[in-house]
Parts: structure tokens; C-alpha cells; sequence
């Protein structure tokens, strides 16, 4: 994935989990913080590896969905 791409995906990534409550901020951290949950949400999305990126924002996608949001 080219660096634009994964500007993009985690530009979306946070623009989705500020729409989501708290809670689902709290999962996504304990999936990607590597188990420091005091981080910030925003600095979890900045130093996810590559890879997760569209994982990540598929689950997020789908917690909006879900939600009706």
C-alpha cells in the first residue's frame, strides 16, 4: 500500500472511531495498542502496522453499520 493509501485508510480509520462510543475505542485499542491502553486512539491509528490498515477499517465500517451511523 502506498504511503497515499495509507494516509487515506487511517484518515477514515479516525474519522470513524469518533462517530463510535467510547467502548468500541477501548476494543479497537486493546486489538492494535499492544496492550498500552492508556494511548491515545489517534496515535494507535499512527503507528499501526501497514498490514492491519484495512482490517481495521473494515471492523470500524462495520461497528458504523451496525450502529446505524
Amino acid at each position: 500500500m502506498n504511503n497515499q493509501m495509507q494516509e487515506y485508510a487511517r484518515s477514515e480509520i479516525k474519522a470513524g472511531l469518533a462517530q463510535l462510543p467510547e467502548s468500541h475505542g477501548f476494543l479497537f485499542k486493546r486489538m492494535y495498542a499492544n496492550g498500552d491502553l492508556d494511548m491515545d486512539i489517534n496515535t494507535v491509528v499512527d503507528i499501526m502496522p501497514e498490514e492491519k490498515l484495512d482490517w481495521a477499517m473494515t471492523q470500524v465500517n462495520n461497528s458504523l453499520i451496525k450502529l446505524g451511523k
